[in-house]
């Protein structure tokens, strides 16, 4: 069981009730993360009509988040070092809920990108700080912490999609937009009343390590651009997957349950494939299973889009919900000192989700241009094919030595 920092050995009972108390805590912040933009496609084309949003105006609702989960990484981190997690994720969860009450009076694409901005910057620091806090609470059970915390990541993703259609219906797309202020509020709550007493602590760690310190390792770029370009897949179907199946003649609320299909699959695969994974420290015998499940869900979608649609969401929700937590355990991995790896993960989250932010403006200037969706998609397959090449290299063998190389 992890060590919470008390002054004197707990005992089990309570030992075992922090435990869960952050396990818990893990899967409510996780929830909280994708809502906010799940939310947006489903319901795009009544966006799009009512602010005269063009696409690629529309595509950054969706790429400045992610974009700002990338700038503001590694000032999470500092953040947390200065100030304490406690604090920091307080701030976060206030900055995501603002970010989303915005929406419920917003009118123009100004005020819907700047709440998408508010919003995703407090995504960004919350996510900078989960892979380090999960391997400090749980050094033992690193695959399990953070299968569970990809696997609520995703599925509240699939809620925000499956819903924001139902919800737009009723009470309009500004609702549809806004209502997941409440859920992260909600969190807020109980982190501010049950937060892990470690969590407070990391401001007085010794000797703390910078984010920026791992620029000139090799390794790190490596790590960032395979998590950056696969996960790229991800922020494309989250903008564009409703859009696409809007043209075939799919109704807003087919297009969103398939979207949300193909998060609940991705909260599978995030679970999964970490599990399958767990009893070997090499990993990448699943990474290649995970990226072979995307490049076949993509070439679905290239190719025979109509055939079975339900198939290509499963595939790629499978590939990507299971690549996205095992590219995050391989980095951890790599130093088995948590405060270190912790800064390694926000450096590779930090540059890869500016890499996942180009998915989303690159398709939608595809579109602007007279491009069809069948040419992203069959991109996206090129990428995933270029990543199953890049897995060769993360064999356990090398981990010291790279994290010892400038």
């Amino acid at each position: 069981m992890p060590d919470f920092g008390a002054a004197s050995a707990p005992r089990p009972s309570r030992t075992l009730d922090a435990s869960l108390g952050a396990l818990v805590l893990l899967v409510l912040l996780g929830l909280n993360l994708r809502p906010f933009l799940t939310s947006v496609g489903p319901v795009l084309d009544l966006v799009r009509n009512d602010t005269g949003l063009g696409f690629r105006a529309a595509a950054m609702l969706t790429t400045l988040p992610f974009v700002l989960m990338g700038a503001v990484a590694g000032v999470g981190v500092g953040l947390a070092r200065r100030f304490g997690a406690k604090a920091t994720l307080t701030t976060a969860l206030l900055l995501l809920a603002a970010g989303c009450a915005s929406r419920i009076g917003a009118s123009t694409s100004a005020s819907l990108i700047t709440g998408a901005g508010i919003a995703g910057a407090g995504v960004a620091v919350i996510q900078a700080l989960m892979p380090g806090l999960a391997k400090r609470w749980f050094p033992d059970r690193v695959p399990l912490a953070m299968g569970l915390y990809s696997a609520a990541l995703v599925g509240g993703g699939a809620f925000g999609a499956v819903t924001s259609p139902w919800l737009a219906a009723h009470g309009g797309w500004h609702l549809a937009l806004a209502i997941w202020a409440l859920p992260a509020l909600g969190t807020l709550a109980l982190w501010i009343t049950s937060a892990p007493p470690d969590a407070v602590q990391l401001a007085a760690t010794p000797a703390p390590v910078k984010v920026t310190g791992f620029f000139g390792n090799l390794r790190a770029w490596q790590l960032a651009a395979y998590f950056g370009l696969a996960n790229s897949g991800y922020s494309s179907l989250v903008a564009w997957l409703p859009s696409f199946y809007r043209q075939t003649g799919m109704s807003a609320q087919g297009s969103g349950n398939l979207l949300a299909w193909m998060a609940v699959f991705q909260a599978t695969g995030a679970f999964v494939m970490p599990m399958l994974a767990r009893r070997s420290t090499d990993r990448r015998t699943a990474l290649w299973l995970t990226l072979a499940l995307q490049a076949v869900g993509f070439a679905g979608f290239a190719l025979l889009p109509t055939f079975a649609p339900w198939l290509w969401v499963a595939s790629a929700g499978l590939g990507l919900g299971g690549f996205f937590s095992l590219s995050l355990i391989v980095t951890l991995d790599h130093l088995p000192d948590a405060q270190r790896a912790g800064a390694l993960a926000a450096f590779v989250q930090g540059v890869g989700f500016l890499i996942v932010a180009t998915g989303p403006w690159l398709i939608g200037w595809l579109r602007d241009a007279g491009g069809s969706f069948a040419t992203a998609w069959s991109m996206h397959v090129a990428v995933v094919l270029a990543m199953a090449a890049l897995t060769t290299v993360f064999s356990p063998a090398s981990y010291a030595r790279s994290m010892a190389r400038k």
